[in-house]
C-alpha cells in the first residue's frame, strides 16, 4: 500500500453561505491522500494500474467549478467521484481550506478534513495549516 497525495491545489470557486460569496467567489486550498496499492503498477510500471494524479486533479478542479453553499458539501462530491472512479483505493482523507472566510475577525482559513474507507495512510502536512491542525 502508498499513499498518493496531491498538496496545495488552489482554486477559486463560487462556494459559500452567502450571495456574495456565489458572485465573488472565495480562495480554496485542497489536499488530498489516496490509500492505495501500487504493487501491481510498480512491478508492471503502468500508470493504468495506479491512480494518475492529474485524473485526480482534473476531477477536484471540475467539481470546485459548481456551486455549493458548504465545504462539507464539496468533500462528499470530491470523495464520491474519486471513489467511484477508481476501484484500487482503500481509502481518501481530503482536507479542503476555505482561505480568509468571511468572518467579523481576521481567520486565515475554515477547514473541513474528511477520512474515508480504511484509511491508514499519513499524508503530507508540509503546510503551515497542517502543523498546526494535522
Amino acid at each position: 500500500m502508498a499513499v498518493i497525495g496531491l498538496e496545495g491545489m488552489r482554486f477559486n470557486g463560487p462556494h459559500g453561505f452567502y450571495p456574495e460569496e456565489e458572485v465573488l467567489g472565495n480562495d480554496f486550498l485542497i489536499d488530498i491522500y489516496l490509500d492505495v496499492n501500487t504493487r501491481r503498477a510498480a512491478m508492471h510500471d503502468d500508470l493504468g494500474s495506479t491512480v494518475n494524479y492529474e485524473t485526480v486533479y482534473i476531477m477536484v478542479q471540475s467539481e470546485m467549478k459548481k456551486s455549493a453553499q458548504l465545504i462539507e458539501t464539496l468533500a462528499d462530491r470530491i470523495n464520491g467521484r474519486i471513489s467511484e472512479f477508481y476501484d484500487n483505493l482503500k481509502g481518501i482523507r481530503l482536507v479542503i481550506r476555505k482561505l480568509n472566510p468571511p468572518l467579523s475577525g481576521q481567520v486565515a482559513a475554515a477547514y473541513i478534513e474528511v477520512k474515508t474507507g480504511s484509511f491508514s495512510g499519513g499524508g503530507g502536512g508540509g503546510g503551515k495549516m497542517s502543523s498546526l491542525f494535522g
